[in-house]
């Protein structure tokens, strides 16, 4: 299968059959044809800066420069952490402490108090743990008075049954 020779005048050596050799001095031009280096009037690519008529951003007339966006600033990342109120955390451990020493549940409730109006006056980080620690606190100190209401009961019950029981011999 043959193919027809390619278009503009040039020859392919294999298609034609002919071998051709480089020339002997490889700066030398062949013949009808320009020196490399010289551009023609004909060259598609002239020579020179192909930069040199273009704008360099945030030049006058630079119709991206209004539009652009911001350089990038460092620091962006994780936020900076908000200071937790240590009255919050204090409230919250007494209130839980509660549970075993019925004491500490009302004082933490207390200290969930003063630690939520310290919060709202300085905007530190911590309102959770005040909240909780007041809902513990009193749910706590509820059921201790419920615990000594029952006891003094009992114990009411125990003695006038005992005097009941005594009187009747």
């Amino acid at each position: 299968m043959t193919y027809p020779p390619p278009s503009g005048g040039w020859n392919d050596p294999a298609w034609s059959g002919q071998q051709s050799s480089p020339p002997a001095d490889p700066t030398l031009p062949i013949s009808g044809q320009p020196v490399p280096t010289q551009p023609t009037a004909a060259d598609p690519y002239p020579g020179g800066d192909p930069y040199a008529g273009m704008k360099s951003p945030g030049q006058p007339g630079d119709p991206y420069a209004a539009g652009a966006y911001p350089p990038p600033a460092y620091g962006y990342g994780y936020p900076p952490q908000q200071k937790t109120n240590g009255l919050a955390i204090a409230a919250l451990v007494l209130s839980l402490v509660g549970v075993g020493s019925c004491i500490t549940a009302p004082v933490g409730a207390i200290l969930g108090h003063v630690a939520q109006k310290q919060i709202r006056q300085t905007g530190e980080g911590g309102e959770g743990m005040a909240k909780a620690a007041i809902i513990v606190g009193w749910i706590f100190t509820g059921l201790l008075v419920l615990a000594i209401l029952f006891y003094a009961a009992a114990i009411v019950f125990a003695i006038t049954q005992a005097d009941n029981t005594s009187s009747s011999y």
